[in-house]
């Protein structure tokens, strides 16, 4: 990997383990106006990640539609126990 690409892990890595800008800077011994750089990428990368609507995604009965196993109706089962 290159020094960039593990730098920006090690700033990640910091950001989740919850430190501070100013912190970081000093662990990494980066100035603090790149550390906040960084930081504030991976924030609004958290706040898209939070406004995607992955509902649909993983759900049983679409996936078994998908897969060619419709509904009970499907099989001629109407009973509603």
């Amino acid at each position: 990997m290159s020094v960039m690409s593990n730098l920006d892990l090690e700033l990640t890595e910091l950001y989740m383990d919850g430190l501070t800008a100013k912190m970081a800077a000093k662990v990494t011994g980066l100035p603090t106006s790149m550390v906040v750089a960084v930081f504030d990428r991976l924030q609004r990368e958290d706040q898209e990640q939070d406004r995607f609507d992955d509902s649909m995604d993983g759900d049983f009965d679409t996936a078994m539609a998908s897969a060619g196993y419709g509904t009970d109706e499907d099989y001629g089962c109407y009973d509603e126990a």
